[in-house]
């Protein structure tokens, strides 16, 4: 108990990171219970940024690991070099029956033995095939994995604080979602939005934001769009409109820049279907 007291609510966000306090009581209990924190919601939301902001708001490394569809565990906790020995054995190089030299840790492995902890992001785990997050579960749960060819352990030193980030392209297993806990971010609503916006642009003019704000959110509602525009779109968004000067009351009817917020020719072709018909984006939704 002595312990959850003194690790409890210890994130509170960062300076550059606004969360909610659903978000900020999961990273606080994942943190106490020593459990990965599974983080869903849909692009845009910051589920990649949490990591950063966690590590920067309890001064700590942040070590990346970026999954693929090629991405296979074993790449996240060592590798083996076998061309590098077969190369020094063929020219004379170092001690070949040395193989720790030829180990080479992953991003699994450099989290594992950092001499203090640090903060670990598995990003887009689901990009991976289905089998990739089972694989990772003795790791996960023990914090610890054998080295096949030294015929060693390596244990974790401090154990690290996990983020896991998914978009849901794929389901991901059981038996490794019991092992997590789980957070879904939802798309901020305009309030938090307006708090995440000046949090970037802290001198941004009032009526900009609010006409920007409410033209993005019905832009957002559209249901012909397939890919809705996020919270980077947003702020660059309006850092164009500040930077080229758009009066507030051209942004509703003209929606300048519509290329910085939307990034399919689907969605483009959908505004511009309905600027033919002569709609304003007051009349869309």
């Amino acid at each position: 108990m002595n312990k959850q007291k003194n690790t409890f609510d210890k994130f509170k966000g960062s300076v550059s990171y606004v969360v909610t306090a659903e978000l900020q009581n999961a990273v606080n209990i994942a943190i106490a219970l020593e459990k990965p924190l599974l983080i869903k919601g849909e692009p845009g939301t910051g589920k990649t940024m949490l990591a950063q902001a966690i590590a920067d708001a309890l001064s700590k490394e942040l070590i990346i690991w970026n999954i693929k569809s090629t991405t296979k565990a074993q790449d996240g906790l060592y590798l083996y070099d076998t061309v590098q020995r077969l190369y020094d054995s063929q020219f004379g190089e170092g001690d070949v029956k040395d193989v720790a030299r030829y180990i080479r840790l992953g991003k699994l492995g450099e989290a594992f033995t950092a001499k203090e902890q640090v903060v670990l992001l598995i990003d887009e785990i689901d990009k991976a095939d289905l089998e990739f997050p089972n694989d990772l579960l003795w790791e996960l749960d023990r914090m610890e994995f054998y080295v096949n060819e030294t015929k060693e352990i390596v244990k974790t030193n401090e154990r690290p604080i996990v983020i896991i980030t998914s978009n849901a392209e794929k389901e991901l297993p059981d038996a490794f979602l019991r092992r997590c806990l789980f957070h879904y971010i939802a798309f901020p609503e305009p309030n938090k939005m307006e708090e995440i916006v000046r949090v970037h642009y802290p001198d941004i003019d009032a009526k900009l934001l609010a006409g920007a704000l409410d033209s993005f959110y019905k832009l957002r509602e559209m249901k012909e769009l397939q890919k809705k525009p996020g919270t980077s779109e947003l702020l660059d968004w309006l850092q164009a409109l500040a930077i080229a000067g758009v009066p507030v009351e051209r942004i509703a009817g003209e929606l300048p820049f519509l290329g910085v917020l939307l990034k399919k020719n689907q969605d483009i072709d959908a505004v511009a279907e309905l600027r033919e018909k002569g709609y304003s984006l007051k009349r869309w939704i």
